[in-house]
């Protein structure tokens, strides 16, 4: 690793489009503009480095200050002269793997300060701002901290995702990144709680900015806290883990006993993460938001990805195993994993997942296979189905022993893992993502980081890096107080604020739907909030290239209209446009594949009519195959209605959605 950040570091200090150069005495101000010039920054430099942000001539941040303090008392961002300016601008196109487009523009003007030990190098998109230290340094080094800290407006406010165990700060750091957001002014920010990222601050004026990081690498991730009741909100970071004991979920977890002085070490020169803050004046704007992938490090050219299949899952766990009409007992067994395989055959669904249970419990070895699993005999008869198999592994179990389970279990014919609950990242769990996906690449393995902290752009880094958690997903629907959650209103938030990060492995597709008042936390045969049609809607508007059918394959065949829209349906794309949002209340996403458009609309709890312009679709005779909610889907959430019309002319469309409804479409040319 230390070489790849040397390498990169000379890069960016000595190459790359350098347009101006001159040199800057400390204590002048730098000014930078996007390129269509309505969002501007300005750096201070002197006593001690400083920004401020504006749109439209409103300022959004204010005089906030940045610093890194590494452990010998070095100061990046202290009073220091600025030994040159460097300008340059950038215009091109990114071509995407396993996203929802296939280019991606990257469009900035960029701004490097550098001063003897490290530069501050700060890029203006049109939809954001993002800045990021790079050190020069020639010896390894260890930092101490971090300061990060934004200065905002009154009345400014927050959708903020607390971590979801209180306590102290140690303990919170031990999470799994999932929960709700509370939305409320900054000054009122809950004492003593810390925060994950994303996070979107809303603007009296009608802006926003969602603030995040990207390319996180060999470094710790940043939480966000209000300790004064103020209007500024500070970074906080975990520090390196100094011992580890083993526990948490069966024995899968490392936990922190002590920790280092430091929240991150460093072998020489390196780049750190992009603090991001996208930036927008509509909702939708939000719901199509490429900054991460842009800041994200490239793929290796001389790593071959084409190998990697994105696709969707028959998965078990969500529905408990369950089987009817057959004469074996459902659950982790040969038996039912081969019903699954068939399932997921019969409907050119690509793989099968088999989740926590395969591996003897509590004993964190992958090579230990339950006595009920024939597991060479299932790959066997999977591959002869054309059905890929994907092993879950508890984070510890993949860890201790990474190279010898990705040569064992791709030698056998596996084509990736599930790894779950590693509930932390800090610089040594970050370090995990990065070889857990290097090594999987090595195999040939795609990787789905379940239990995780939010995407930082790994995914780019590593294609095969397929899907995230951290996110409130559908398994909240087995346990939840059916007096406290509320999905639906999560589902039309989320896609504004923690997919401008990434993708998401939220894992939908319920059969048993339920209105609010009708709606319980049942383990074994859950059911999901909101109306069918809101289920299918989500796999439009959801980014998730390895996406589930979290139901039971008896539930999907009483349903074959849903299941062909399913099952159909793509999970990368060619294109996408955000059609028409507003945060917390509804989102339209329409995304193309090939010559085939498919559009979503997701509803919080009002009933509402939405006015669909369609124009961007090409010429042509279109026909429109459309789920929408049943006229009595606000009593009984299964109801809906499926309809094929010609797409008008016009290319406008006015839809219903009933209260935690949802509308899906697939658009086709004429045959």
């Amino acid at each position: 690793m230390s070489v790849f950040y040397r390498i990169i570091a000379f890069l960016l200090l000595w190459t790359g489009g350098l347009s101006i150069a001159n040199a800057a005495p400390s204590g002048r101000d730098c000014f930078l503009s996007s390129p269509d010039g309505t969002i501007s920054l300005k750096v201070t430099t002197g006593s001690c480095l400083k920004w401020s942000l504006s749109m439209d001539g409103r300022e959004l941040i204010s005089d906030s200050p940045v610093s890194m303090t590494l452990s010998d008392g070095t100061m990046y961002g202290g009073p220091a002269k600025v030994l040159r300016t460097v300008r340059r601008s950038c215009d091109e196109v990114i071509s995407a793997s396993f996203y929802k487009k296939t280019q991606v523009r990257n469009h900035f003007n960029e701004v490097e300060l550098r001063f003897r030990d490290f530069s501050l190098i700060a890029r203006l998109y049109d939809d954001g701002f993002a800045y990021r230290f790079v050190s020069h340094a020639r010896k390894p080094f260890a930092v101490r901290s971090e300061e990060f800290a934004i200065n905002l407006p009154e009345r400014t406010w927050a959708y903020v995702p607390y971590v979801r165990n209180p306590g102290t700060i140690e303990s919170q750091f031990f999470n799994s990144f999932e929960n709700t957001y509370v939305y409320g002014p900054v000054e009122e920010w809950q004492s003593g709680r810390l925060a994950f990222l994303p996070l979107m601050l809303d603007y009296p004026h009608g802006a926003r900015v969602c603030i995040t990081e990207a390319d996180l690498r060999d470094y710790s991730g940043m939480y966000l806290c209000n300790e004064d009741a103020s209007c500024t909100l500070r970074g906080i970071f975990a520090a390196v883990p100094d011992s580890l004991r083993q526990g948490g979920h069966n024995n899968l977890q490392m936990i922190p006993v002590t920790r280092k002085d430091c929240i991150a070490e460093c072998a020489g020169a390196r780049p750190f993460p992009w603090r991001v803050f996208s930036v927008s004046r509509s909702d939708a704007q939000m719901l199509d938001n490429d900054m991460v992938y842009r800041l994200a490090s490239a793929p290796d050219p001389d790593v071959d990805f084409s190998w990697v299949r994105p696709g969707k899952v028959a998965w078990e766990w969500w529905n408990n195993w369950n089987v009817r009409g057959e004469e074996f007992a459902g659950g982790v067994n040969t038996a039912t994993y081969k019903y699954f395989i068939d399932f997921a055959s019969e409907n050119g669904i690509e793989y099968v997942i088999l989740d926590e249970g395969w591996a003897v419990s509590g004993d964190a070895d992958l090579f230990k296979v339950v006595p009920a699993i024939d597991l060479p005999g299932l790959l066997a008869y999977a591959s002869e189905k054309n059905v890929g198999i994907i092993l879950w592994a508890g984070y510890h179990a993949f860890a201790k022993d990474m190279e010898n389970v990705c040569r064992h279990y791709s030698e056998m014919g596996v084509k990736g893992f599930k790894v779950d609950f590693m509930d932390r990242d800090d610089q040594s769990m970050m370090a995990f993502y990065e070889t857990a996906a290097a090594t999987c690449a090595k195999y040939h393995l795609m990787v789905d980081f379940h239990g995780a902290c939010k995407p930082t752009g790994l995914n780019r880094t590593w294609p095969n890096v397929i899907n995230y958690e951290g996110v409130h997903g559908l398994e909240q629907c087995k346990w939840a107080d059916h007096k406290v959650l509320d999905q639906v209103t999560y589902d039309v938030t989320m896609p504004f604020i923690r997919m401008a990060a990434g993708p998401v492995d939220y894992t939908q597709g319920a059969m048993r739907n339920a209105i609010r008042d009708n709606f319980r936390g049942i383990y074994r045969e859950p059911m999901s909030q909101g109306t069918r049609c809101h289920q299918l809607a989500e796999y439009v508007v959801f980014e998730s290239p390895l996406n589930m059918l979290c139901d039971a394959p008896s539930n999907y065949r009483q349903e074959p209209e849903c299941l062909e829209f399913i099952a159909g349906i793509p999970t990368v794309w060619d294109e996408t446009v955000a059609l028409d949002g507003e945060l917390s209340r509804y989102a339209v996403v329409a995304r193309r594949c090939g010559e085939d458009w498919y559009v979503g609309a997701l509803n919080n709890w009002d009933t509402r009519y939405l006015d669909l312009d369609l124009g961007f679709i090409p010429e042509g005779a279109y026909m429109l195959t459309l789920y929408r909610d049943g006229a009595n889907a606000s009593r009984f959430a299964s109801d809906y209605k499926k309809e094929t019309i010609a797409l008008p002319a016009d290319r406008k469309l006015r839809i219903k959605v009933m209260p935690g409804g949802g509308w899906a479409a697939k658009i086709s040319l004429s045959k």
